[in-house]
């Protein structure tokens, strides 16, 4: 369900659905919001997604299931780059395991954070209708260590009118779809639904293909998640096709702001308009779809670590997947402004030769990656990235053992303010403080090797690929 919101903010700021627009918009409070929070960044934006499948209201008459609580069906984190030509979105399993920080309900009481929960129950905390976008933000904060631009909510019946609303979506399916595959209770097979084959699909029917998780594939939600990824690139290149003018846009605006909930940034028709208007140069072929490193774990899905910490250090970066320089910066190294702690005016560092241990040891994630990609930037040997025995540390300290006072120095230059201390253990251990994660180090140049993992690159998925090429994803 996540297209609407995706191609309401690519393409709804083209002026002609301006007037449409005022008035319309609903907004989601921002109270619940957490006050500590990842610091922003000049280079990109984060525009988080969530396809919402409340059966309350229209929703109770497209079926799927029952019961009055918000519930996220699927959510991803769309990352605009400093460029604006370039975006990623990161999909983010509902099944899969996080710690979902202190939420505030809607009695107005914050709750206990929770450990190794289901992701899609950060939407549910507080039990209401509408669900808690807010939670849902705060769990993706604390967990990729990015901070969130924009919310945007998207219920069944809003992405139903959307799929109406441009005349239908290019699809399709590796088999037969029947009946008992969509609701895998039934008892008997029942009709046929879907054949084999590209089609069109639309309203009821294009809620139905993306909502299929049995009976195709491997019956998984990671399965499930590549063919809303395959809809949402035919979706955006079909509305591209049809050309950005009155007759296609005002349809499509008006059964956006009609279904969408979003953060109060983006609550009015001039804040929406300008937002979308940021984004109107990205490009389909630059638009990529991923889903965030993860591994079954029984019935659910662990998120794989170092990687996933390697992928939010790179959107952090505003490296691409493919390991580009996308922020939109010239390149010719630091100019003074980075907050590094490598000097212009010195000679640039050299690693070689020297083996470094990194450990993050804060509360925030993606430390120890982003270290990581600094240090191997500058020839440096990265022998282990993890979590220090304790996460209250606020200065970076550079550990080394006998005759290492040198290379532990050299290291040091790389990390503004960092101490060095002598110790009696063997090697070089940097421990990262709060004031990396603050003033972190200048971010190595556009020769520096991608830290996305090979898995993430490899499956990226480009918006502008044909929907028929590859049926995997059934």
């Amino acid at each position: 369900m996540f297209g609407l919101s995706f191609l309401v903010l690519l393409v709804a700021g083209v002026g002609w659905a301006y007037l449409k627009l005022g008035g319309s918009i609903d907004t989601f409070s921002a109270d619940g919001i957490s006050g500590d929070r990842p610091p922003g960044s000049e280079q990109g934006q984060n525009v988080l997604v969530i396809g919402s499948d409340s059966r309350s209201g229209s929703n109770s008459e497209l079926g799927g299931g029952t019961g009055e609580v918000g519930r996220s069906d699927t959510a991803f984190l769309l990352h605009v780059y400093g460029d604006h030509k370039h975006a990623v979105a990161v999909s983010i399993p509902r099944d899969a395991l996080v710690d979902i920080p202190s939420c505030k309900g809607a009695d107005g009481r914050w709750t206990a954070p929770q450990r190794n929960a289901m992701f899609n129950a950060a939407f549910s905390v507080g039990e209401t209708a509408e669900g808690n976008p807010a939670c849902t933000q705060n769990t993706v904060e604390q967990l990729t260590g990015l901070r969130v631009d924009h919310t945007v909510v998207v219920d069944f019946a809003g992405f139903s009118e959307l799929t109406s609303a441009v005349g239908g979506v290019p699809v399709c399916l590796p088999q037969d779809i029947y009946q008992r595959d969509l609701s895998p209770k039934r008892t008997t097979r029942g009709s046929k639904i879907f054949s084999k084959g590209p089609q069109t699909v639309s309203g009821q029917r294009a809620l139905d293909y993306v909502r299929l998780r049995h009976g195709i594939g491997d019956g998984s939600d990671i399965g499930r998640i590549k063919r809303q990824q395959a809809f949402v690139a035919a979706l955006m290149k079909k509305v591209k096709s049809d050309g950005l003018n009155p007759t296609t846009l005002l349809p499509l605006a008006n059964a956006a702001t009609d279904a969408m909930t979003v953060d109060p940034g983006l609550g009015s028709a001039d804040k929406l308009l300008s937002f979308a208007m940021s984004m109107k140069n990205v490009d389909l072929h630059n638009t990529k779809f991923v889903t965030v490193p993860w591994r079954y774990e029984g019935a659910r899905v662990a998120i794989v670590e170092p990687d996933a910490d390697a992928l939010w250090a790179a959107l952090k970066a505003d490296r691409t997947v493919d390991g580009k320089d996308a922020s939109g910066k010239k390149s010719g190294g630091d100019d003074g402004k980075s907050g590094g702690g490598e000097s212009a005016d010195k000679a640039p560092v050299s690693g070689k030769g020297i083996g470094v241990a990194v450990y993050n040891g804060t509360t925030v994630p993606g430390l120890a990656a982003r270290a990581g990609e600094l240090l191997r930037s500058r020839d440096f040997t990265v022998t282990t990235m993890a979590t220090a025995s304790s996460q209250d540390h606020t200065t970076t300290v550079v550990e080394y053992g006998p005759g290492l006072r040198e290379q532990a120095e050299t290291t040091a230059r790389l990390f503004a303010g960092a101490r060095t201390t002598e110790t009696t253990a063997p090697g070089i251990q940097v421990i990262l403080g709060t004031s990396y994660a603050q003033n972190p180090s200048a971010t190595p140049g556009p020769s520096a090797p991608s830290t996305v993992p090979p898995t993430v690159a490899d499956e990226a998925r480009s918006a502008d690929d044909d929907p028929c090429a590859d049926l995997s994803y059934g």
